[in-house]
């Protein structure tokens, strides 16, 4: 299974999610700037996190427009798998490959730490090997983590399933109804605010996200009956 990662000007949790693959699953990975126009040859596109052109405007407007987003459309709607973390998942947004929106977090400040998730859907290809209602710690950091959509978009992911993960106990930037992260209609474009990339080894606090990779890699073998 082959892994691109998008490296845009001000990226800076590519790395990290670079590693997070060849830690985990230790598939093929490479770093795909984000002028690149061909992307045939990925079966997953992960869009990580940073500063994507210094959040100009807001974060991930100007990314959105950047040459391989025409690149992700096109593998989205081919039904390949595209995971937005952070940066990511605000890209994805301005780019509508997800709902709603990420604005700056209640009271204005920046939140960097590890808190506790609930997995509300494990019926998807990122969180089959969860289990649902299950609590998981990873960790967080952003400023523009605020998930807001109308009244109308909330029902909506409510009633198709698509609110994947929800923030347990504390809410650190106000969320709507305590989102944490959201997947689209179809199933295969899944964006969040936190990390699971930094979240694959014990010694850093939390195993947790590792899952995420490996339901992946089992999701994408029986696509291709390869299991």
């Amino acid at each position: 299974m082959n892994f691109a990662v998008l490296v845009f000007p001000g990226s800076n949790c590519d790395v990290d999610m670079y590693k997070a693959i060849l830690d985990t699953i230790e598939q093929p990975v490479e770093y795909v700037w984000h002028l690149e126009t061909d992307l045939s040859k990925y079966d997953a596109i992960l869009v990580p996190g940073g500063f994507s052109y210094g959040d100009y405007l807001r974060p991930g407007a100007v990314a959105s427009l950047s040459p391989v987003m025409e690149q992700v459309k096109i593998a989205a709607e081919e039904g390949k798998l595209i995971l937005g973390v952070c940066n990511g998942f605000q890209i994805l947004t301005e780019a509508n490959l997800l709902p709603g929106a990420l604005r700056r977090n209640h009271r204005l400040k920046f939140h960097c730490d590890t808190i506790d998730l609930i997995v509300e859907n494990n019926q998807t290809p990122f969180t089959s090997d969860y289990r649902e209602g299950e609590k998981i710690r990873i960790p967080i950091a952003h400023g523009d983590g605020n998930y807001y959509c109308d009244q109308e978009t909330l029902k909506s992911l409510e009633e198709n399933n698509q609110i994947v993960f929800r923030y347990q106990g504390t809410n650190p930037n106000g969320s709507i109804s305590e989102i944490a992260g959201v997947i689209n209609e179809r199933g295969n474009v899944l964006g969040l605010m936190p990390h699971p990339e930094r979240a694959v080894h014990k010694w850093l606090g939390t195993d947790d996200g590792k899952r995420m990779f490996s339901s992946i890699l089992s999701y994408w073998r029986k696509q291709h009956g390869t299991a």
